[in-house]
């Protein structure tokens, strides 16, 4: 059990604001370490701010994207694709509480906005991706397409 205590003077630590920059690092590193991760799955999972969280599956015929956005309505959400990137944006609000009226005691939960993009590689179909929300869990299917194979041509000889 977490217990509330308010002491005047002590400085509120915004825990969103203090994990983000190691969410940060650790997609760098893991990146950097990992380069085949990309080219493999067609997806550069660790590109962007650390939310929301995703996991990233590969199957024979698709890329499967899940995010975990709890609190939100689908309306609130938006997926997009502009060249070749795939974009998950959304607003996230506390509005139960009025905020003025009140003195805020302890904040976990974020307020605000938050975009993450994924670069779609050459063999993924950003034209026909499908979403689902339901029960705060966002699933996005981005289909595989078959690679071009190099067109063989035979020069008939004169």
């Amino acid at each position: 059990m977490t217990k509330v205590t308010f002491h005047r003077g002590l400085p509120v630590i915004d825990r969103e604001s203090f994990l983000t920059p190691f969410d940060k690092m650790f997609d760098e590193i893991v990146g950097k370490s990992f380069p085949e991760i990309n080219q493999q799955v067609g997806v550069n999972p660790f590109q962007g701010t650390a939310y929301p969280k995703v996991n990233v599956y590969e199957y024979e015929d698709k890329v499967g994207v899940i995010a975990e956005i709890p609190g939100l309505d689908k309306k609130d959400l938006n997926v997009e694709v502009e060249d070749g990137v795939l974009t998950i944006a959304g607003e996230k609000h506390n509005g139960i509480f009025d905020e003025a009226k009140a003195k805020v005691l302890r904040r976990e939960l974020k307020q605000s906005s938050f975009k993450r993009s994924f670069t779609l590689g050459d063999l993924l179909d950003g034209e026909n991706i499908t979403a689902n929300f339901k029960d705060g869990i966002l699933s996005v299917e981005i289909p595989k397409v078959e690679p071009e194979l190099p067109k063989k041509n035979i020069v008939k000889i004169k």
